[in-house]
């Protein structure tokens, strides 16, 4: 049994409306048994008062239960929802299908999986600068653009007359207000935006329940598990399902079942991590509208049988690497 930190070099700098990122650290897991191996990893946020360090403590905490055969139910009620129960949660999935010759997606149920359309995310910057990015990938079908207060329709105008057949999606992490989002949102519509990710801040968000939505709104960071759909009704049209957040692939199916079954259109996002962490959220991705899983593809160094993009589509995942 290893639970280990781990840092992947970015390509370039991942710039949000929150922070930048030239590095990722995440927490990694491996679970042996019977010769053989189960991985998984989780990528804390400092969003959500999460550090590296920290997660890896908490990892620590179930160690002597693992070794005694902690299961995934047992699991979800030691450890709270975030990266280490994810790493953990995912490597046990990926460890049960060494074990019994059976992919996860069988052991969970689910059809079989094929490659999904990912997100292909444009970092915060200057709009010719985000706009010379989406030239360069105008071939891809979806583009996810990361915004922050000022010059919002400036950049998105600029991007689509750079990428003017991709479809568009928008990133505010949390930034605007109640009165920017209903200033822009009647453009960003006219330029075919098909959703926006978090305008307001999550403490704020009840204002979203008293206007009209131009654009679809996703809950990204108010919905982290299924204790969080009850207070989206009327605010949101869809929520963001991420395995760090909802602490797992089990909850994640959980949440995207539930969530369905409310009436939410789901989208399947990830943190900037490795494709370790990318391949279990495939398999919840298989029924959402929209994936943004291309945290892997901002890496300058991935694992070595990490996933691979082609023409904006990812996957499935390779057994060598999980699942």
């Amino acid at each position: 049994m290893r639970l280990a930190l781990e840092r992947f070099p970015v390509a370039g700098v991942f710039r949000t409306s929150r922070d930048e990122k030239r590095e990722v650290e995440v927490v990694s897991c491996e679970l042996e048994e019977r010769g053989a191996t189960g991985r998984g990893e989780g990528a804390p946020l400092r969003r959500y008062a999460q550090s590296p360090a920290g997660e890896l403590a908490a990892a620590r905490t179930v160690l002597g239960a693992l070794e005694d055969g902690m299961d995934r139910a047992a699991l979800g009620k030691a450890l709270g929802p975030g990266p280490a129960r994810n790493a953990i949660d995912c490597a046990l999935w990926d460890l049960e299908a060494k074990l019994t010759g059976r992919p996860v997606w069988q052991l969970a149920g689910l059809a079989p999986p094929a490659p999904i359309v990912t997100a292909f995310t444009l970092s915060l910057d200057e709009p010719g600068v985000m706009a010379a990015a989406a030239a360069a990938h105008a071939e891809l079908p979806l583009l996810k653009l990361k915004l922050g207060r000022e010059g919002v329709c400036e950049r998105v105008r600029a991007v689509r007359a750079a990428a003017p057949r991709a479809r568009l999606v928008v990133d505010a992490n949390e930034a605007w207000t109640v009165e920017l989002y209903a200033a822009v949102a009647p453009e960003l519509a006219s330029l075919g935006v098909e959703l926006c990710e978090q305008p307001l801040p999550a403490r704020d968000d009840a204002a979203l329940a008293g206007m009209p939505h131009p654009v679809p709104v996703c809950a990204d960071e108010s919905c982290h598990d299924r204790g969080a759909l009850a207070g989206l009704a009327g605010r949101y049209e869809a929520v963001n399902v991420k395995l760090d957040k909802a602490g797992g692939l089990t909850e994640a199916l959980a949440l995207a079942a539930a969530a369905r079954a409310a009436g939410f259109e789901l989208m399947v996002g990830s943190m900037v991590s490795s494709s370790l962490a990318i391949a279990p959220a495939l398999l919840v991705a298989g029924q959402a509208r929209w994936a943004d899983l291309d945290g892997a593809l901002w890496l300058a160094r991935d694992r070595p049988e990490g996933l691979r993009a082609h023409a904006g589509r990812l996957g499935p995942a390779p057994s060598a690497l999980w699942g």
